[in-house]
C-alpha cells in the first residue's frame, strides 16, 4: 500500500494570529536561523527551534525532538483533537513547509505553516516585508 503524503496546512499570517488568540494550546514556532530570529525579528511569543542553522546550514537532526519538547514532551493523542496545534513560520514559507512535513511524518496531526512567512517574498526592488509576511500585515513582533 502506498504511503499517503500529508502536507502542513498553509495559512496566512492573519489566520495564524487568529488561531493563537482563539486556542491557547496553539504553539507558534519560528524555525529560522539564530541570526534571523535575533536580528531580523520574530513574532511576539514565538518559540525558536531552528530547522536549518549556522555554521553548517544543515537540517537540525533534533528538530522533531525539540518541537516535541516544546509541546509538553511530545504528547500527541490519536485524532486531530488530541494533538497540540503547531504553527511554523520561516522567512517566506518555504522552509516551514519542509519542516512541517517532518513533523507530520513523525506523528503530529495538527501542523500549519505561515505561507507568507515572517518577511514575505522579494518585491521588484529585492526588498522583503513590502508585499507580504507577518511584519507587512502589522502583526505583533519584536527584535533583540
Amino acid at each position: 500500500m502506498d504511503k499517503v503524503e500529508r502536507e502542513p496546512v498553509a495559512i496566512s499570517p492573519q489566520q495564524a494570529w487568529e488561531m493563537l488568540q482563539q486556542d491557547p494550546r496553539t504553539v507558534l514556532i519560528d524555525i529560522r536561523s539564530n541570526m534571523e530570529y535575533l536580528f531580523v525579528g520574530h513574532p511576539t511569543g514565538a518559540v525558536h527551534v531552528p530547522w536549518i542553522d549556522e555554521p553548517d546550514w544543515t537540517v537540525n537532526p533534533h528538530f522533531v525532538t525539540q518541537v516535541r519538547q516544546v509541546v509538553l514532551g511530545g504528547i500527541c493523542a490519536e485524532g486531530a483533537a488530541g494533538c497540540v496545534p503547531v504553527i511554523l513560520i520561516c522567512r517566506s514559507g518555504k522552509r516551514s513547509l519542509e519542516a512541517g512535513r517532518a513533523l507530520l511524518e513523525s506523528g503530529f496531526t495538527q501542523v500549519y505553516h505561515v505561507d507568507e512567512g515572517f518577511e514575505g517574498e522579494l518585491d521588484e526592488h529585492h526588498h522583503r516585508s513590502s508585499v507580504g509576511g507577518w511584519r507587512f500585515h502589522g502583526l505583533p513582533w519584536e527584535q533583540c
